[in-house]
């Protein structure tokens, strides 16, 4: 039976100590859950651990995916965040009127798990031009989806970003995409993104002036080494859905995802330090503060791929050789009538110079990033420029900008926050595993994106892969 304990030293409940479901019997466990919901909480003994069913290490998107899932079953859980908020790195900061995502992160409304566990009427999803504007030879050229803009797509066929026959194999290779599954793609062979163009008899024009900045700036590898099944993947999601922002911010996923877990379930400025496996559901989690928390079905380790292999203290094998990818993203505030367009679509550049890989004004995309009568201007460098100041590294972008938009516009702009972000994605170079088994240990599960595909879905999708391994392995849904 399934009680609520309330620690007098901690700011929420623990579920207490119930007994586990027995494997011919599974639903008596949520009979029970289901009963003890009113249960006056009893004082608890401050020398026994807080027990819960499952402990999920992480509030990211993944470990929010996973909540979720043990949610749906009536599983009771505790989700352990070492930060102050949900998100992991999907998070928004408020500074001075303005919504500042922390990195370049834009939401593609047909990744299919988030379809099936977010509200977009809810997000308020603000779209993206389907396209781009490429700054090359001095210039701006139109790149447009000629499903969604067919008269702008027009100009695509005759400038300089790639040949015609360029255009007509992205056709090709956005059809080829469209006939595969989400589960072929993930498994097919691969060879690393760059191969994949240049064995499909894409130019060289068109490799370095648009797929080096569109989709380095998506993967944070202008190398283009990552796998080719990414590449197919996040190609299928963008011919079938739109590029977007939610009007709130993109933390408003995550925090999407978190309102609709039960109250007391989340425990935030909370780092995990150490897990101690008793048996092969039963673990003992213990907190920095010194708290101890106990699992009695199994744990979930949904943290940075780092992390988890210092946690599981061996169990996880991090692979030597594959630099994760980093990313800095600048912000500049303006007065609208500063910016140079007032369509919502992203710049990329193609001059093969400079360090700004692309940029966009957020106001445009989302009015709600930015207080009235102001602009949010959002600048992405692929790498994470360590050696450089931060004072420095605007001054550079600034200059940058200036050849493109004009010294007089860009110089009035002021600078907000700059964001270095040492791990934004993990590296998913070849060799890969995009469907990895979650279980590492009796009693033990992973999930992240470095377990499935580097993206928003991916998260998702591994989230729930540890909850459902769990949930088959605990006999608590049917194999």
């Amino acid at each position: 039976m399934t009680l609520i304990l309330t620690t007098p030293s901690l700011p929420f409940s623990y579920p207490a100590t119930f007994t586990p479901p027995s494997r011919s019997n599974p639903k008596t466990f949520r009979a029970a859950q289901q009963l003890s919901v009113d249960t006056p909480p009893p004082d608890p003994s401050p020398t026994q651990p807080k027990k819960t069913g499952v402990i999920i290490i992480g509030a990211g998107l993944a470990g929010l995916a996973a909540a979720t899932r043990l949610r749906s079953e009536n599983v009771p859980f505790l989700l352990v965040e070492a930060s102050d908020a949900v998100g992991g790195r999907v998070r928004t900061d408020a500074v001075e009127g303005f919504l500042l995502d922390r990195g370049f992160q834009i939401f593609i409304t047909a990744y299919p798990e988030a379809q099936k566990l977010l509200d977009y009427q809810a997000l308020d999803l603000r779209k993206f031009y389907s396209g781009a504007q490429v700054y090359y030879d001095g210039r701006f050229h139109t790149v447009a989806d000629p499903v969604r803009h067919f008269s702008d797509s027009l100009q695509t066929l005759t400038n300089p970003i790639g040949t015609v026959l360029d255009k007509l194999l992205i056709g090709l290779t956005r059809l080829r995409v469209l006939t595969k599954s989400d589960g072929d793609i993930l498994a097919a062979k691969e060879v690393s993104t760059i191969e994949f163009l240049r064995s499909s008899g894409f130019s060289d024009s068109i490799v370095d002036r648009f797929f080096r900045p569109f989709f380095g700036g998506i993967f944070f590898d202008t190398e283009l080494e990552t796998t080719s099944r990414l590449f197919d993947f996040v190609l299928k999601c963008l011919a079938l859905g739109d590029n977007t922002l939610p009007a709130k911010g993109i933390s408003a996923i995550p925090q999407q995802l978190a309102a609709k877990l039960p109250a007391n379930s989340t425990l935030l400025n909370s780092k995990v330090v150490s897990i101690d496996i008793e048996s092969d559901s039963t673990a003992n989690v213990r907190l920095k503060d010194g708290v101890v928390l106990r699992s009695e079905l199994g744990v979930v380790v949904a943290v940075e791929e780092a992390e988890a292999v210092k946690l599981l203290a061996g169990k996880l094998e991090k692979k030597p050789g594959k630099p994760v990818r980093s990313t800095v993203c600048l912000y500049f505030s303006a007065d609208s009538s500063q910016v140079p367009v007032r369509d919502p679509v992203l710049f990329l550049n193609g001059s093969g110079k400079g360090i700004v890989n692309n940029m966009f004004f957020a106001t445009n995309v989302a009015p709600s990033y930015g207080p009235p009568g102001k602009a949010l201007v959002s600048v992405s460098l692929i790498g994470l420029f360590g050696d450089v100041l931060d004072e420095d590294l605007t001054a550079e972008v600034v200059r940058e900008l200036s050849g493109w938009f004009g010294e007089g516009m860009v110089g009035s702009w002021r600078h907000l926050r700059t964001y270095r972000i040492g791990f934004a994605q993990p590296n998913q170079s070849p060799p890969t595993d995009l469907m990895k088994d979650p279980r590492v240990g009796p009693g033990l599960y992973v999930s992240g994106d470095y377990q499935t595909s580097a993206t928003f879905d991916g998260a998702l999708v591994s989230g729930r892969m540890a909850a459902e391994a769990l949930l088959r392995d605990r006999a608590l849904v049917p194999v």
